[in-house]
C-alpha cells in the first residue's frame, strides 16, 4: 500500500550499534514496513555498522531471521523481504576509534556511487550512550560531520535516550554534538512522541472547540499521565542501575507527554513554533521538593501461581541497592492556563498491569443534585490511552434505566484500530520518516531536554546524599507503594 504523502528525497542511513537488539527489534523491522508500503526514498541505503566482522550477505542473512521473527502481526512475503535486504550493507570497524572513519568514508563514497544516492546522510545511534560523545566527535574529526559541498547535501544525527544522566552531564553531551552538528540537524529521538494517540493530542485539542475551551484550570480539576509495567528489569539490569524510574521514564517519555498536554497553540504547525511552546510549559514549571514525590521499589510477590523476585534479585543489580522501579509525583505549573491545577505523573515496574494513558479530570459540578456513583472528583474524564490498542475515552454521567435519578459513569470510546483500511504506522516508522523528510516536531530540542532535567535534577541530588531515605516498597504484582496515595489527591 502506497503512503499518500511525498516521498523523502534519496539517502543513506547509518545505523551504529548494528548488532545490537535496538536494530534487530524496532530500527530494520520499521525500515521493511516502510519499505513495505512504498514510503522510503527511491535512492535509499541502509549501512549498518559494529564491530563483528560480518559480511554483507552475512549480515543480510541474520538480518532476515530477524524480521520474519520480530515483524509484528503478520508474516511479509519473502520476495519483498528479499527486495528491502538488498538495500541492506554491513560495515565492520572500531567506531571508538577516529582513525578507523576512513572506512567508513570510503564505504559511503561506494554507496552513493553504486546506487546514485545524493550527499545526504543519517546517522542513527543505536549505541550504549557512553558512545553518543565519541562517535560524534569522531565523525567531526573525519569530517563526515559535514556534506563534500553544502550545498548539494546535508548529514543528521539521531540520538537514542538516555540522553545524559544529570543536568550537567546532558549540557556537556549538548555542548559537544552541538559544536560538530548544527541544532537543526540533531534529533534525540523519544518514540512514545511517535505514537499515534500523543499527536492526536494536539488535533483533538486545537481542532475541537468543544475541548480547547474547556483545556483550563476552570473546568479541569487535575491531570493524570503514567505509564506502568507489568514486566520487571529483566536482563537490563546493570543499565537500569544507573538510571532508576526518575530517569528512564519521567525525565523523557511522561514529560514530553506532558508538553503536549499543557502547551498553547502554536500560530502554525512548525516545528520549532511547537517546540517553543513545549519549552515555556517547561520553564513554568513549579520546583520539586521531596515532598512531591514517593519512590518505591519492588520486592518478591506473586500473580497467581507465578512467583516473581524482587529488584534486589534481579541480574546486575545490587543487593543493597536503592534504585527506585516505582515513582509517584505531584508538580504544578505556574502559569494562566493551569495555574493551581495539581498534574500527576506515575511510572512503576513489575505491576498488576501495563498500562500507559492520559487522564484529564473535570470538575465537578458545582451542586450535586442526583445520587450519583461516579468515581474520584467528577464523572466527567477524557482518557488517552497511549500504548496499543490505542484509543480514547470520553466519560460522563447518565441515569441508570429504571431508577430515580441514579447516575452512573458510562463511556464513549474510540478505537484508533477501528478505522476502515487504515494502517496505523508505529512509533519508529513515524519518526524515522520525519527525519529523513527533516521534520523535527516530535523530536526534543536542547532547551527543552535541559529545562526536564532542571526540574528532576534537584531531587536527584537529594536522594543521592541519603540513597536510602524515603524509599518504600511495594510487592511485585501489586498496584504500586501505598504510600502513593499519600500523593494523589484520591484513592486508587
Amino acid at each position: 500500500m502506497k503512503e499518500n504523502m511525498t516521498k523523502p528525497a534519496g539517502q543513506i542511513l547509518v545505523i551504529f550499534g548494528a548488532s545490537g537488539d535496538l536494530t534487530k527489534r524496532k530500527l530494520l523491522p520499521s525500515l521493511f514496513e516502510l519499505f513495505d508500503r512504498e514510503a522510503l526514498p527511491e535512492h535509499f541505503v541502509i549501512l549498518g555498522v559494529a564491530r563483528t566482522p560480518y559480511s554483507d550477505e552475512e549480515f543480510r542473512l541474520q538480518q532476515r531471521e530477524n524480521l520474519f521473527l520480530f515483524l509484528k502481526g503478520k508474516r511479509p512475503e519473502e520476495q519483498r523481504v528479499d527486495a528491502f535486504l538488498k538495500k541492506v550493507y554491513y560495515l565492520g570497524f572500531n567506531s571508538d576509534e577516529a582513525g578507523e572513519y576512513h572506512y567508513l568514508a570510503e564505504k559511503l563514497q561506494a554507496l552513493r556511487s553504486a546506487h546514485d544516492v545524493p550527499d545526504q546522510v543519517i546517522f542513527y545511534l543505536a549505541t550504549p550512550p557512553q558512545k553518543y560523545g565519541l562517535i560524534a566527535e569522531a565523525l567531526g574529526k573525519s569530517k563526515l560531520n559535514k556534506p563534500q559541498q553544502k550545498q548539494e547535501g546535508w548529514r543528521r544525527i539521531i540520538v537514542e535516550k538516555p540522553f545524559g544522566s544529570s543536568l550537567e552531564t546532558a549540557q556537556a553531551l549538548n555542548r559537544k554534538l552541538c559544536s560538530i552538528f548544527d541544532e537543526e540537524d540533531i534529533y534525540r529521538i523519544d518514540h512514545f512522541l511517535g505514537k499515534e494517540t500523543v499527536q492526536n493530542i494536539l488535533v483533538l485539542r486545537f481542532a475541537n472547540q468543544i475541548f480547547e475551551s474547556l483545556w483550563n484550570r476552570n473546568y479541569i480539576d487535575s491531570v493524570e499521565i503514567y505509564a506502568a509495567e507489568k514486566l520487571g528489569v529483566e536482563n537490563r539490569g546493570k543499565y537500569y542501575e544507573g538510571a532508576g524510574a526518575l530517569r528512564d521514564m519521567i525525565q523523557n517519555h511522561l514529560m514530553q507527554l506532558m508538553g503536549f498536554v499543557a502547551m498553547e497553540a502554536p500560530s502554525s504547525f512548525e516545528a520549532n513554533l511547537m517546540r517553543d511552546e513545549v519549552a515555556k510549559v517547561f520553564r513554568a514549571l513549579h520546583p520539586l521538593s521531596l515532598n512531591d514525590v514517593i519512590r518505591g521499589q519492588y520486592v518478591a510477590g506473586s500473580v497467581g501461581n507465578e512467583w516473581l523476585p524482587g529488584y534486589r534479585e534481579e541480574k546486575g543489580v545490587a543487593p543493597d541497592s536503592t534504585t527506585e522501579t516505582y515513582i509517584a509525583m505531584r508538580f504544578f505549573i505556574d502559569n494562566w492556563r493551569w495555574g493551581g491545577v495539581p498534574f500527576y505523573f506515575y511510572t512503576g515496574k513489575r505491576l498488576r498491569e501495563s498500562r500507559s494513558e492520559i487522564i484529564i479530570h473535570f470538575k465537578n459540578v458545582p451542586h450535586r443534585l442526583f445520587n450519583g456513583i461516579c468515581p474520584h472528583a467528577s464523572c466527567n474524564e477524557l482518557i488517552l490511552k497511549v500504548d496499543a490498542p490505542e484509543s480514547i475515552s470520553l466519560k460522563f454521567g447518565l441515569k441508570i434505566p429504571g431508577s430515580f435519578f441514579e447516575v452512573k459513569q458510562v463511556s464513549m470510546n474510540f478505537a484508533y484500530d477501528s478505522l476502515c483500511n487504515t494502517y496505523i504506522a508505529n512509533a519508529y516508522e513515524r519518526l524515522l520518516l520525519d527525519a529523513m523528510q527533516g521534520d523535527s516536531t516530535l523530536y526534543t530540542r536542547t532547551d527543552a531536554l535541559e529545562l526536564s532535567w532542571r526540574f528532576i535534577d534537584p531531587i536527584l541530588k537529594e536522594w543521592a546524599k541519603e540513597p536510602s531515605k524515603g524509599l518504600v516498597f511495594y510487592p511485585a504484582g501489586s498496584d504500586g507503594p501505598e504510600e502513593r496515595k499519600w500523593l494523589l489527591h484520591y484513592s486508587l
